[in-house]
């Protein structure tokens, strides 16, 4: 089995204070993660690796966006997200 039929994903959207690294602005960004929650049961057809790999899996936040563009009009200027892990468990 593959990791992804342990988990349910969903896209979903987190508020995160950021500062511009050209114009030294800060604002509120929305940053897209995908959120992978662990099933309640695993699936029938699993064996005993698979059951032991669901035991240990753990719910996550994974990190969609690497860049955003700044909010201030004069600057606009797009820039990595670097202070924002990404995974985060949950």
């Amino acid at each position: 089995m593959e990791e992804r039929d342990f988990f349910d994903e969903k896209e979903v959207l987190k508020p995160a204070n950021l500062s511009c690294l050209f114009c030294r602005q800060t604002g509120a960004y929305q940053i897209r993660w995908l959120e992978r929650t662990k099933k309640r049961a695993l699936r029938g057809n699993a064996d005993e690796r698979d059951r032991a790999r669901y035991q240990k899996a753990r719910s996550y936040l994974l990190r969609r966006d690497d860049f955003v563009q700044c909010q201030n009009p004069r600057c606009r200027k797009r820039f990595e997200i670097s202070s924002l892990q990404s995974v985060v468990f949950l």
